[in-house]
């Protein structure tokens, strides 16, 4: 019995399954978006309360220390309290900033990654993020097409006829616009 050339070949793969295996490099342990969020809230709770916690964190020797000028600045805190012994960590490093703004910053960025990855590793996953949302495109300016009485047609500049100067009536424009 003769075979036939052109003979349909059985699929060895269907097209339409996902690979169960994984992809190169480290799996991921955590979600940079997450760390990103957490280290903004963690900067704009740190940015009201810092007059009144930088002086007892600053003299905080060990984690009872840090969790009681915590609880002097923020009284029925526990958000902080967890991160007792990384905050420490953190305001040991030899790189920890001297200007206001630039501790609060650094000092969340740390420990917005709750000790699952290094403190440096949270700052760098931090700046990635902010870079990423920095780089996504965004209208800078819309225009509209407007006839006008000056018997202008055409493109308008700065919401308002080009030719005679005349604005578009806030009434037209959107509510976000002002």
């Amino acid at each position: 019995m003769t075979k036939v050339k052109n003979s349909q070949k059985t699929a060895k793969k269907a097209l339409d399954t996902f690979s169960t295996k994984r992809g190169p490099g480290r799996p991921q342990t955590v979600v940079p978006s997450a760390i990103e969020g957490r280290a903004d809230n963690y900067r704009g709770i740190l940015d009201h309360v810092w007059d009144e916690l930088w002086i007892p964190l600053s003299a905080a020797e060990t984690e009872e220390g840090v969790i009681a000028a915590f609880q002097s600045a923020i009284p029925n805190e526990t958000q902080f309290s967890g991160s007792a012994g990384l905050i420490l960590k953190v305001l040991k490093e030899r790189t920890f900033p001297k200007r206001r703004q630039t501790r609060i910053n650094f000092l969340a960025d740390s420990i917005a990654g709750l000790g699952i990855v290094a403190p440096r590793r949270s700052r760098d996953i931090c700046a990635e993020e902010r870079a990423r949302q920095r780089s996504t495109h965004h209208i800078l300016r819309f225009e509209y097409y407007v006839e006008c009485s000056c018997r202008y047609k055409g493109p308008s500049l700065d919401h308002a006829c080009p030719k005679c100067g005349a604005k578009i009536s806030e009434d037209w424009l959107p509510s976000y616009q002002f």
